[in-house]
């Protein structure tokens, strides 16, 4: 089922996810709807948070993405990440490595809002699977960007909180509008 994304302006993007201490049948059904939301939206990750659920789960799906390629390391041996998705992080935690790289981000819940924002260009990632096994990886390109912006999200962080200042102040308006518009509809007006 598509569900509504959640638009900035709702407090839920800002609370840290809840961990999930079991994979149950719920849980599973809210994997589906988010991948069904995220492909139904043309994203490449769509966390908890922006399907109004505060827990520490993100999907996500690089294939097909040509212009902004994906690199995958399991075991320290370079993989092909189109075999590896579509992705399931549950409880990820994830630790920064490689130089720090600034390349465009866009977000669901920020529609027509892009900007350059800087991370660093490769992370590696602990999380459960759908099975509740837990598994590692390291990965870079836009894998890695998705990744990290999805973790953001589990944490209440937005990538509007990592723009430099100048794209802040450029994209001001349209964020302040996106907030009144969301808190507006929130309070039925």
């Amino acid at each position: 089922m598509v569900l509504p994304v959640v638009k900035f302006g709702d407090p839920i993007l800002r609370r840290r996810g809840d961990r999930i201490a079991e994979v149950t049948p719920e849980i599973r059904q809210l994997v589906a709807d988010m991948f069904e939301t995220m492909e139904s939206a043309n994203g490449v990750g769509l966390a908890a948070q922006q399907i109004g659920r505060a827990l520490q789960l993100t999907v996500i799906d690089v294939r097909g993405s040509k212009e902004r390629p994906s690199t995958l390391w399991i075991d320290n041996q370079p993989a092909n990440p189109e075999s590896f998705m579509p992705l399931v992080l549950i409880n990820p935690v994830i630790k920064p490595v490689g130089p720090q790289l600034k390349e465009p981000e866009g977000c669901l819940s920020f529609p027509e809002i892009y900007a350059d924002i800087q991370r660093p260009g490769e992370v590696e990632v602990t999380a459960q699977n759908l099975r509740g096994e837990s598994f590692s990886f390291r990965a870079g390109g836009l894998l890695g960007r998705a990744v990290q912006h999805e973790v953001d999200h589990l944490n209440g962080i937005l990538f509007i909180d990592r723009m430099d200042s100048t794209a802040r102040r450029d994209w001001q308006p349209e964020v302040d509008a996106l907030q009144s518009a969301t808190k507006a509809k929130r309070n039925g007006r």
